[in-house]
């Protein structure tokens, strides 16, 4: 089993299903906050990423139109 990395967060940006970036965070929080900014200005989906158990766990997936201008 790897051991648990610094960042246990990762959001990975995508726009017309071509991945944009992919980003790593401290917290759920700070993980959350970048898909906000991100969805905002033009990224069409960000898919949230979890480490745990030794490998990285599909959080969840959010699109634009979820997100209030």
């Amino acid at each position: 089993m790897q051991t648990k990395p610094r960042k246990p967060w990762r959001v990975i940006l995508t726009k017309n299903g071509i991945k944009l970036a992919e980003v790593e965070h401290t917290s759920e929080a700070k993980a959350f906050e970048h898909v906000r900014m991100a969805l905002r200005s033009g990224t069409e989906a960000a898919k949230v990423m979890q480490w745990e158990g030794g490998r990285w766990w599909h959080f969840e997936t959010i699109h634009a139109e979820e997100v209030g201008q």
